[in-house]
């Protein structure tokens, strides 16, 4: 029976006492902060676990997490086909010494997207004789290791903060003739390996209701068996500068630039219609790919002086930026929570967001954000410019997001719900690794 169609059933070893501190491997194929809200992800939820009395080691591929001290890495290095400086390197024959080697290069020569996969069955490799772990919680790869890892008798779980269906379905929808869809179909293949795995897991966390839904949906798993723990923000960080005054006209978003779900197209289409009327400067932090689709719209549609990208920004320089925007955007075409809306209004941004997937959820019906129909630029104008013309607006916006997130999240909360379902894992009598 093959390792993507079992996981062995059976009594574990014996649970962690009632409330003994726990040991945990976190796991993560991809770990830098600035790789999006999945580093951030790992860094401040090992801190604040390890805060709680917990012992945290992290398990990690390219590029490498940024934790706090005390905080344990292990690097398990991948070929790096996607680094920086060469995306989309070919390996050398000489690179390929182990299985996980093997199964990344095959699978990216298929035009799938191949780090999940790798990065699990390295991961799977490294903890075979650590039995130490009480609880493996997996941050997304849902790879086949995981299975591995099962039949080891190793007790695992998995965060899934939106399910890749999503991704996979705005960028078949937003593809430009058959070859390109059929180059995006294979490049999202590794979603159905997810599918099977997720299904097997007895426990998947997830960030939003949204998120819940679409997990169930999608990728098949019974209700009973996915947890909500949204995310959190560090109050404390993420706060107003009322030192910087707000420059007027500045617009600020997050978004990768040809990630059709982040919906950047449609604020720059936004962008467009109010340059027309009036003085506006927006600042995208993500890149923006020399030639790709966005370079190109900004160069055909003469907005190059109005638009700038930022990346790599430390905290301490976001929340500048966010002091200084006269409005933050939130344009995405789906969120399964969205932390960059949930850093703005900490910081007590205006802030206008579309009503794409859990962003409502998060946002609130209170008047902390204004809202726009996903994908619609001309709704999306109008509730920026709404925020523009009136300061009064824009300072009630910036005050009740900052009350929200005060009474609604932070990382420490978010451990601890976290820990409650370590617990709850533990103490099951199996792994109910043969669920489909």
């Amino acid at each position: 029976m093959s390792l993507a169609d079992s996981a062995a059933l059976g009594s574990l070893e014996g649970s962690p006492p009632l409330n003994a501190p726990l040991r945990i491997a976190l796991l993560t194929y991809r770990g830098k902060p600035h790789c999006g809200g999945q580093g951030v992800y790992v860094r401040e939820l090992s801190k604040e676990v390890a805060r709680l009395g917990h012992h945290v080691e992290v398990y990690s591929g390219q590029p490498y997490p940024d934790l706090v001290d005390g905080i344990r890495l292990h690097r398990l290095p991948s070929l790096d086909i996607f680094n920086d400086h060469f995306p989309g390197r070919v390996p050398g024959f000489w690179e390929v010494n182990t299985l996980a080697d093997w199964l990344e290069v095959s699978t990216y020569s298929l035009g799938a997207f191949p780090e999940p996969l790798a990065f699990s069955v390295r991961a799977w490799q490294a903890l075979r004789h650590r039995r130490d772990f009480d609880i493996i919680h997996d941050n997304q790869s849902l790879g086949y290791g995981l299975l591995g890892m099962m039949r080891d008798g190793m007790r695992v779980m998995a965060t899934i903060h939106h399910p890749i269906t999503v991704d996979r379905r705005l960028e078949m929808a937003a593809a430009e003739g058959y070859s390109e869809r059929y180059a995006k179909g294979r490049w999202y293949s590794f979603v159905k390996m997810q599918t099977r795995v997720a299904r097997r897991l007895p426990r998947i966390l997830t960030v939003s209701q949204a998120s819940k839904a679409d997990i169930q949906r999608d990728h098949g798993v019974q209700s009973r068996r996915i947890s909500v723990v949204p995310v959190g923000v560090d109050p404390k960080v993420f706060r107003p500068l009322p030192e910087f005054p707000r420059e007027r006209g500045l617009i600020v978003t997050t978004a990768s630039a040809d990630a059709a779900m982040k919906g950047l197209p449609v604020l720059l289409e936004a962008v467009g219609r109010l340059l027309s009327r009036r003085e506006i400067r927006l600042v995208v932090i993500g890149k923006c790919r020399p030639a790709g689709p966005t370079d190109r719209f900004l160069r055909q549609a003469g907005m190059g002086d109005s638009v700038k990208f930022v990346s790599d920004l430390s905290q301490g320089e976001i929340v500048s930026l966010y002091a200084k925007a006269a409005v933050v955007v939130v344009p995405s075409l789906y969120e399964g929570f969205s932390l960059p809306a949930i850093e703005a209004m900490s910081c007590a941004a205006p802030l206008v967001v579309s009503s794409g997937g859990a962003l409502p959820e998060v946002v609130g019906a209170d008047g902390a954000a204004l809202f726009a129909q996903p994908g619609n630029h001309l709704q999306l104008a109008a509730a920026i410019e709404k925020v523009l013309d009136s300061d009064d607006l824009a300072r009630q916006l910036g005050d009740r997001g900052r009350l929200r997130v005060l009474a609604n999240w932070s990382w420490r909360r978010t451990a601890e719900r976290t820990l409650a379902q370590y617990r709850s894992v533990c103490r099951a009598p199996s792994v109910a690794g043969a669920i489909r």
